[in-house]
């Protein structure tokens, strides 16, 4: 009988033993990657937020960007529609050799322009307009300058001029998304995604 119980209680040892561990054939399965040509086990870490307090430096960057980002959402729908118009007047005009025919057509796109963009534009700021003729310049490859000079005594002269005095501004601001502008760039094609617009 006790030849059969210490049978009984080995076989159990046994089935136990077999159950929790594992002999050097057994596989484990592990989350891994591969990094310098080493392949390891790895595992995800919960996030850890660190912040501390900006400096002025900081503070003042931030606020510059801020300000920056906010009139570009302000003036990018009108510099798109602004630019279509001028666009669409350029290739117009690309085949009008009649100066009659001209001076009726830009007459009523200056219309168009003026009925379409002067009580928005009065509440822009200063800051807010340099930031529109300079996406406008992005968008028709113009300077405003060079717009007011196109169509002098027609169109937009009149509304191009009274937007460089109003906003204090340079009609010959280019855009630079490389240079200068480039921090104004990252914050247009935000924009423009938003709008489903392609940069």
């Amino acid at each position: 009988m006790n030849r059969l119980l210490i049978i009984f209680f080995l076989g159990l040892a046994g089935h136990s033993f077999s159950q929790t561990s594992y002999g050097p054939n057994d596989t484990l399965v592990v989350p891994f990657i591969v990094y310098g040509g080493d392949t390891m086990t790895y595992r995800v870490m919960d996030q850890v937020f660190v912040s501390a307090k900006m400096s002025k430096e900081q503070r003042k960057a931030h606020r510059e960007w801020t300000r920056l980002r906010n009139a570009v959402y302000v003036t990018y729908p009108y510099a798109m529609k602004a630019s279509a118009i001028i666009n669409d007047v350029n290739k117009h005009l690309a085949g009008v050799t009649d100066e009659q025919k001209r001076k009726k057509y830009l007459s009523l796109r200056e219309k168009e322009l003026k009925k379409e963009f002067t009580a928005p534009l009065t509440n822009l700021s200063v800051y807010q307009g340099k930031i529109l003729m300079k996406l406008i310049n992005r968008q028709t490859k113009n300077t405003c300058y060079e717009l007011v000079k196109e169509y002098r005594g027609g169109f937009s002269a009149r509304f191009w001029q009274t937007l460089a005095w109003v906003f204090g501004g340079s009609l010959k601001q280019n855009y630079d998304p490389n240079g200068e502008d480039a921090e104004m760039e990252s914050i247009v094609q935000e924009v423009a995604r938003m709008y489903g617009h392609a940069s």
